[in-house]
């Protein structure tokens, strides 16, 4: 019986499964959406300022770090969920929550109803994410990864850089509630195509069982870590409350990091962090995700509130960033494959640290497209083109691919967690109303610091085609 069934699996997706640029092209869609989510309401937070006054910035700010906190508290544990139950699976209920929460975002009528709208979003964001990269990488031979985990982080990296833009644009037409619906069409056509070309995954939905204990203490301790940094600047929170709300997080970590030690079947297997690179690149994605987020949210807040750009002239001013970062990308995953990612992370950490030294000194009062802002969108987006879909790529290069989602998974989440820190030191240093040049200083000075550190952390990264994995 048992054979017969596995036979009818293998032959169904036998004429289901897509070439693999096909199947590449429905996960990455989704990506693209996920991650443009988690930036596009930087374009709409004065709408939203206005249409909801009696909300303070604190509380503004949940509606961009509900769905952000959400998203990376829940990253680790989808994916040890896609690598048990199959990746197909995880990937099509993950979209048909994000798209439920876009909808219901985008027809909220209050505040609460909003954030709890965020979060169904994240919990379906974080279905996705592992659960794409592992549907990518097992549509590919290893010698073709590197370039298509590549293109996959452009996708990301691309939909982060883009939200603005796009959210300028849905806002000025739509208000707020219009920079969810622009998920719902591209998102839907994703669905249908994954459901009816993906090939279910070899094997899913019969391994070992979930470690929900992992689960537990895990997403205890992101919640409270997350919630102590959005919470930093809000009146409602004492000093005492929020170490004790950072204490909390960081006993039921130490907890995760002992049970997982001591588990048959882990939710994270801490061997992966054994390998130096490994380790070294979660902690520069960490750091240069939060750069990444400050220098998106204060672009927009520069143009509109310094040079008084409208919104959608402030979507066009950055838009030379975000459409460098596909070309570059392309060609660093290229490189990657024949000589590794360390020189692309080190290289485009500099360059990123130069656009923004020149963020810094250069521009003025005011507006100078050409030659005050054009050169530092452009350094930007060459530099996250290097960067950050090498990192993602640097992460699962020497994973075994039953190891993909939660390697993966552990990547993202360290991600999110940055952008989860960098809205929340964002909205808290460029949140007034009123703001000249000199109140960017310090997000631009952080930025280049920030740049340099990544630079120095992928020194140690080691990825080049034939080395031993886990070095």
């Amino acid at each position: 019986m048992d054979m017969r069934a596995d036979a009818a699996i293998a032959a169904t997706a036998a004429t289901r499964r897509l070439p693999g640029w096909g199947a590449f092209a429905i996960a990455s869609t989704a990506v693209l959406l996920v991650a443009n989510d988690s930036t596009m309401l930087f374009a709409a937070f004065g709408s939203l300022r206005h249409a909801f006054p009696g909300a303070t910035a604190a509380e503004l700010s949940w509606v961009l770090n509900a769905y952000t906190v959400v998203f990376a508290t829940l990253l680790v544990p989808a994916g040890g969920l896609a690598d048990r139950f199959g990746t197909r699976r995880s990937f099509l209920a993950g979209l048909a929550l994000f798209l439920g929460g876009s909808a219901a975002a985008g027809m909220s009528p209050s505040m609460g109803l909003l954030v709890a709208s965020r979060v169904t979003q994240g919990v379906g964001a974080a279905l996705v994410t592992p659960s794409s990269l592992a549907i990518i990488l097992a549509a590919f031979p290893p010698a073709r990864r590197a370039v298509v985990v590549g293109l996959w982080g452009a996708a990301s990296a691309l939909g982060a850089a883009i939200g603005p833009i796009a959210g300028s644009f849905a806002a000025e037409l739509h208000g707020w509630a219009g920079v969810f619906f622009v998920n719902l069409l591209p998102g839907a056509a994703a669905l249908y195509l994954g459901w009816r070309y993906l090939a279910p995954a070899p094997g899913g939905g019969r391994t070992a069982s979930v470690d929900l204990v992992g689960m537990l203490l895990l997403g205890l301790a992101a919640g409270a870590l997350a919630m102590a940094i959005t919470q930093s600047g809000s009146p409602a929170w004492s000093r005492a409350d929020l170490a004790l709300l950072a204490g909390g997080g960081a006993l039921a970590l130490l907890g995760f990091v002992l049970w997982a030690g001591r588990s048959a079947a882990p939710l994270v297997d801490l061997s992966l962090f054994r390998s130096r690179t490994y380790s070294a690149v979660n902690l520069a994605t960490l750091v240069f995700n939060v750069a990444f987020i400050m220098m998106f949210f204060s672009l927009f807040s520069f143009l509109t509130k310094v040079w008084h750009y409208s919104l959608p002239l402030a979507g066009m001013a950055i838009a030379a960033g975000p459409l460098t970062v596909v070309p570059v990308a392309f060609l660093a995953g290229r490189f990657a494959a024949r000589s590794g990612h360390r020189v692309l992370l080190v290289a485009g950490s500099l360059v990123f640290a130069a656009a923004g030294t020149w963020l810094l000194l250069v521009p003025g009062t005011q507006p100078a497209y050409l030659s005050q802002w054009l050169p530092a969108m452009l350094l930007s987006g060459i530099g996250i083109g290097m960067v950050l879909p090498s990192l993602s790529g640097a992460a699962v290069a020497g994973l075994a691919p039953a190891r993909f989602a939660v390697g993966g998974a552990v990547n993202q989440a360290v991600r999110q967690f940055g952008a989860v820190l960098g809205v929340a030191l964002t909205v808290r240093w460029l949140g007034g109303a009123h703001l000249a040049p000199a109140d960017f200083e310090p997000v631009f000075g952080m930025q280049i610091g920030l740049a340099l550190l990544t630079g120095l952390l992928c020194l140690v990264v080691h990825t080049r085609p034939g080395m031993a994995p886990g070095r």
